[in-house]
């Protein structure tokens, strides 16, 4: 295990992939960790060098005190490249991965070779919407949650067909620290890019899941069509499609990263 210590908190990485190949840095949907990218690393690490990390307050990170800004967790993914000597990486995030994407390709263009959002928005929700989750979780903590999160996530019938990968996805939500989880809903709340969506010029692709209640096609259609040079597909599925549609996902991921 390899962890990098900053001033409030410490970060959980790990490396795969092969030396020298492009650098890939996934970013994880909130409350979720670094395995929720097994799929893709099991077929792109023959070309690619993969940065996968937790989140601050996920999975093996610790939680720095909240609440968190958007620009807080993309400095995260900022500080991991300095430390880690990186000059250039594609990215690719899901959900509030694909809002720090956003703020990365609005804010650091310059260290972005591709950028991939999934499942995400240029805004999520209502600031209703999160505050009534942060007073669910501040209340009762997560597990109130579970429930309505396995539906946003995943088809019916594909928890019913892989229960104990969807069980093992939901133990490491439940592990979460709960006020990193608020922490995040804050930064959430807050990020907005719809304004500044025209000024991201670094090519992007976004993937929607076809069934994705929380964030759907026509929220992944808009940034594609909003930045300078986007393009979007659509995979099977719900919120967690790179899960649900994993070899549908990467085929769409790698073809557009050139792998």
């Amino acid at each position: 295990m390899a962890f990098l210590d900053l001033p409030t908190h410490r970060l959980h990485y790990r490396i795969d992939g092969a030396e020298g190949a492009p650098w890939l840095t996934f970013c994880n949907s909130l409350g979720a960790d670094l395995s929720m990218w097994d799929g893709q690393v099991a077929e792109l690490a023959g070309d690619l060098r993969i940065l996968r990390y937790d989140r601050r307050g996920h999975g093996r990170s610790s939680a720095a005190q909240g609440p968190y800004t958007i620009d807080q967790l993309g400095g995260d993914v900022l500080a991991l490249w300095q430390a880690l000597q990186i000059e250039r990486s594609h990215f690719c995030g899901l959900s509030l991965g694909g809002l720090t994407g956003q703020w990365l390709g609005l804010n650091a263009a310059d260290r972005l070779d591709r950028l991939v959002v999934c499942a995400t928005a240029a805004r999520i929700g209502t600031a209703e919407s999160w505050a009534e989750r942060i007073a669910t979780v501040r209340e009762k903590g997560l597990e109130p949650l579970v429930e309505g999160t396995v539906a946003r996530w995943f088809t019916k019938g594909f928890s019913d067909r892989h229960q104990a990968q969807v069980k093992a996805i939901m133990d490491v939500f439940l592990a979460t620290a709960p006020e990193a989880y608020i922490g995040c809903c804050n930064a959430v709340a807050q990020a907005d890019f719809r304004d500044a969506l025209p000024g991201l010029g670094v090519p992007l692709l976004a993937i929607a899941g076809d069934d994705d209640p929380t964030c759907p096609p026509a929220d992944l259609q808009h940034i594609a069509q909003t930045v300078a040079d986007g393009r979007c597909a659509q995979v099977p599925g719900r919120h967690l499609c790179n899960v649900e549609s994993a070899a549908a996902f990467t085929a769409v991921l790698g073809d557009f990263l050139r792998v």
